[in-house]
């Protein structure tokens, strides 16, 4: 795709022209956007306000959000003591403040501010759900976001347009979430690298926000940019039950607009879908894993928390009953979805059956609770099944849809929901409380307010220039589709101390080698890789916290887009083979060198222990080049760039 014309557009070329800064939208050169919209999540969010204070920005912006909806779980007062720094930072600052208990992020911005036409930008990969009304909502790493809070545009590579063609109508028991399964299923979660999703057809027009939300939510797992959907009748009915009529805009791709790639899916002939353990990829229609035995059932999350899914499961399991064997717990995705569940009686269906509810948050996804037993199977209908992301190492974590996990919770095995016949009638009572008056506005007068700091809570260590040359070892060798959760994973132990970086770096690489933060921070080096390195969460510790244990590049076949970017926010060289036979000459600590002086040349990993000399590429932008001399965003900031 060229330039902007009178010619006619899709729906990304629409929403570009109305907030490109600078540069040419032309696939692959770097365009600049204007940001109308900013969420954070406390688990990144924490660290975002810090940078904001570090660049010592007085008021915010954009709309900014933030919201606490990972770090729920408060076994020590770390993760209490981080929200009343975020409740009183966003009030100082002039952002919007949700707490603990209200809702998930992305949940809670479709129902309160996502809006056809604007642009949304937020530190958690699963953004691009607000693409279910039309928005141009993009996943980033946290100094992307206190940048664009600060009043500065986002930089990213013009992705390419995929147009995804739904045709038909969707059968009884197959929803949404079978619909992106069957994306993964096809695409791969490399198939989206480099993309923006857009859904089109009569198959789209005839879906929910709802069900466009979860698409969009797992176009994550794709490696896409963003999803979109275009704004119609359904979209205006969804903010009209907001009470936000009033912010709804018509917008869809012109007839005949151009785009780089096709796929087309026929609704009426989808089934069920299973992704199995454990990649959102391995995906086999449900008739093919029936059978197996299910220990644990988990319904919500970003992805799958609406009334809608929440409702039909509490009529399946209260007219069928919840096997003995299982264990069945629902989350739901905000207040205002617990209320409807309430008013509607659907609550008490879910409690007489005996499903545990727990306040609407991330919680299990991001292995806050509720880990399955050891070698347990877990049903859940979210985004992710990395091994080890639910807390228990040896577990089978299985991805589903709200009706698949319905029907195997009353099976206790895995079970294909058309074997239950009919499904049942889901009626949603009128919403009279929408939940906004729970959020906190910013302060009248920030001058009257005291940012309150807990004890873990400490200032981003500082970091020296990018050198002549960086010397040390191979730290580790690592194969393909490593994950910010392998990384630095989540979890109850390492996600209360996200706002103290030297404390959470004995977490880096932990499942992997359990040595990798000691042998590091004495010796330094680099990270060898596979393909789609940085796949996953947006969390920018996965580059700060190995940047700070003397990590200073990373060679691999491939990497994610958001973690490619957050390493160099943060001054770590992401480096390519030119030739991918090339890894398997490099092994794990040999002594090497790499010339990095000048970032305009050909950059040779001069592998000492073996004598060899391997050339690599870096595709950077003359931006990221100034950046990553400088040693990161932030030594650029500190000298007024």
């Amino acid at each position: 795709m060229g330039l902007f014309s009178d010619m006619a557009e899709n729906l990304l070329q629409k929403i570009l022209k109305a907030h490109l800064v600078e540069g040419e939208p032309r696939a692959g050169s770097e365009v600049a956007l204007r940001i109308d919209q900013v969420l954070t999540q406390d688990a990144t969010g924490t660290l975002v306000y810090l940078e904001l204070e570090a660049m010592r920005v007085e008021r915010i912006v954009p709309l900014a959000v933030s919201y606490v909806d990972h770090n729920t779980l408060q076994t020590g007062p770390e993760n209490a003591d981080d929200h009343l720094y975020l409740m009183t930072v966003c009030r100082k600052l002039g952002a919007h403040f949700s707490p603990a208990g209200n809702g998930i992020c992305h949940r809670l911005h479709l129902e309160r501010f996502a809006r056809p036409g604007g642009t949304l930008l937020g530190s958690d990969s699963h953004t691009p759900t607000a693409g279910a009304v039309g928005m141009l909502a993009i996943g980033a790493g946290g100094l992307d976001v206190a940048m664009a809070m600060a009043g500065r545009p986002f930089y990213l590579p013009m992705p390419e347009v995929l147009k995804v063609e739904l045709w038909g109508r969707l059968s009884p028991w197959v929803s949404g979430k079978d619909v992106i399964l069957e994306l993964l299923r096809r695409l791969t979660v490399k198939g989206g690298y480099g993309k923006v999703l857009e859904y089109v057809g009569d198959g789209a027009k005839a879906l929910t926000v709802p069900e466009r939300a979860t698409i969009a939510n797992m176009g994550a797992e794709l490696g896409a940019t963003s999803s979109l959907f275009g704004s119609d009748e359904e979209t205006r009915r969804f903010l009209a039950s907001q009470g936000r009529a009033h912010e709804w805009t018509p917008l869809e791709a012109d007839p005949r607009a151009p785009y780089d790639g096709e796929i087309v899916v026929e609704l009426s002939t989808l089934e069920p879908m299973v992704a199995l353990p454990h990649s959102p990829d391995r995906v086999v229609p449900v008739r093919e894993a029936a059978g197996k035995r299910v220990d644990q059932v988990i319904i919500g999350s970003c992805t799958n928390s609406s009334f809608h899914d929440l409702a039909l499961a509490a009529e399946v399991m209260a007219s069928k009953g919840i096997h003995p064997k299982v264990s069945v717990v629902i989350v739901p995705g905000s207040r205002q979805v617990l209320h409807l569940l309430a008013k509607g009686g659907y609550l008490d269906k879910l409690i007489q059956a005996g499903a545990r509810v727990l306040e609407p948050a991330c919680g299990p996804c991001i292995g806050m609770g509720q880990a399955p037993p050891s070698g347990g199977v877990s049903l859940r209908t979210f985004n992710r099944n990395f091994k080890g992301r639910s807390g228990t190492p040896d577990a089978e974590v299985y991805l589903v849809s709200p009706e698949t996990a319905a029907a195997s919770a009353v099976k206790g095995e895995i079970a294909d929901p058309r074997s239950l016949g009919d499904p049942p009638e889901v009626r949603r009572p009128p919403l009279d409380w929408s939940g906004e008056d729970l959020m906190l506005r910013p302060a009248e007068d920030p001058s009257r307010v005291e940012v309150i700091r807990g004890p873990n809570i400490k200032p981003l260590p500082p970091f020296e220039p990018l050198p002549e040359r960086i010397e040390g070892k191979v730290l580790l060798k690592l194969g393909d589709d490593i994950s910010t959760d392998d990384i630095l994973p989540a979890g109850a132990e390492a996600l209360p101390l996200r706002s103290n970086i030297p404390a959470i770096s004995r977490f880096a690489f932990a499942r992997i080698d359990p040595s990798f933060a000691q042998q590091a921070k004495g010796e330094g080096g680099i990270i060898i890789a596979g393909a789609n390195y940085g796949q996953g969460s947006s969390r920018e510790h996965a580059a700060l916290v190995p940047r700070w244990l003397g990590v200073g590049a990373v060679v691999a076949k491939g990497f994610a887009r958001i973690h490619r970017t957050n390493l160099i926010n943060f001054g770590v060289l992401p480096l390519t083979f030119l030739d991918p036979t090339d890894y398997e000459r490099v092994q794990k600590g040999d002594e090497i060198s790499l010339e990095v002086g000048d970032l305009e040349r050909a950059i040779v990993l001069r592998d000492l222990t073996r004598g060899l000399s391997i050339p690599l590429r870096h595709d950077l932008s003359p931006r990221e080049r100034e950046i990553l001399r400088a040693g990161g965003v932030m030594n650029l900031i500190r000298r007024g760039s």
